[in-house]
């Protein structure tokens, strides 16, 4: 029963990691574009939402109103005024320009908010639980793993049902073509950006009311996200929420062996499916 509950435990963890791993893969899977400084942005996320619930005294998931769309318009600016100009043939300059903006977003972090470790109060719903038999499942991480389903299902319908998502992978497919057609790829990856930061939005709230968190944490959920994409596999969402659950499951597994595990057994299983499927379990299908 032990070991039942922490394969749970695990797949509900994923839910989180693969909240971290979804604006990555959006993005990888529109434009190329690797963003060192999402981690970072997450944690940033995370600020906003506990200045929200000291400023407004809104509950924190309520504070998602706020942050979701301020983290969104973050990401438009950001890809129109700066990381646009940096895409091309050549992948080193984003890299750069992104791991600039980390280091910039992690000082300005410390230098505002301190090195001390934060969290945001959920009251009741943070030790809530459900009992099945004798398993007992926390609330807080059930509605984490649903708000990633929904998150990720929704981004799905977007890419293949909609204008906005042919769009996408129009720009994907073929930048220039797209572009003949009348698309504005510089828009088309803003709007990218955007949506890629609105899910950092939900993923830094969900952290901050999960664990304590403080400015120099960014780089660890950078992997966690990073890990996920290239376990499910690179641009393929519902492969995010599988790398992100499987990445969840090693990493419990491992501090129910050993607690000093747990990090070292997430990262095993990550370095086990690079070594098995180097494109990772399931590659981006296109249509």
């Amino acid at each position: 029963m032990i070991w039942i509950n922490a394969l749970l435990q695990g797949i509900l963890l994923g839910g989180l990691y693969a909240l971290f791993a979804a604006g990555l893969s959006l993005i990888f899977g529109v434009m190329r574009l690797v963003n060192i400084a999402h981690g970072d942005l997450i944690v940033l996320a995370a600020y906003l939402g506990l200045s929200t619930t000291i400023v407004l005294g809104l509950h924190p998931l309520l504070a998602m109103i706020i942050v979701i769309p301020l983290m969104a318009l973050l990401g438009y600016i950001l890809q129109r005024g700066i990381l646009n100009q940096t895409l091309g043939d050549d992948l080193l300059p984003p890299l750069l320009v992104t791991f600039g903006l980390s280091v910039i977003i992690q000082n300005a972090l410390l230098e505002g908010y301190s090195a001390d470790p934060q969290k945001m109060n959920v009251g009741a719903l943070e030790t809530a639980s459900l009992s099945l038999g004798s398993l007992s499942l926390g609330v807080l991480p059930l509605l984490t793993f649903a708000i990633a389903v929904a998150v990720i299902g929704s981004l799905h319908w977007m890419f293949y049902h909609t204008a906005l998502g042919r769009a996408f992978r129009a720009v994907s497919d073929n930048q220039d073509i797209a572009q003949l057609m009348g698309l504005n790829k510089r828009h088309v990856f803003g709007i990218a950006m955007a949506l890629s930061l609105a899910i950092t939005g939900i993923a830094g709230i969900l952290l901050g009311v999960r664990t304590n968190f403080d400015p120099s944490i960014g780089g660890a959920r950078l992997i966690f996200g990073f890990e996920a994409v290239i376990i499910g596999g690179l641009g393929n969402l519902w492969g995010t929420l599988a790398g992100g659950v499987i990445l969840g499951v090693a990493q419990t597994i491992g501090a129910q062996i050993n607690p000093g595990w747990q990090l070292l057994a997430g990262h095993l299983a990550f370095l086990i499916v690079l070594a098995v499927r180097p494109r990772g379990l399931f590659p981006r299908m296109t249509g």
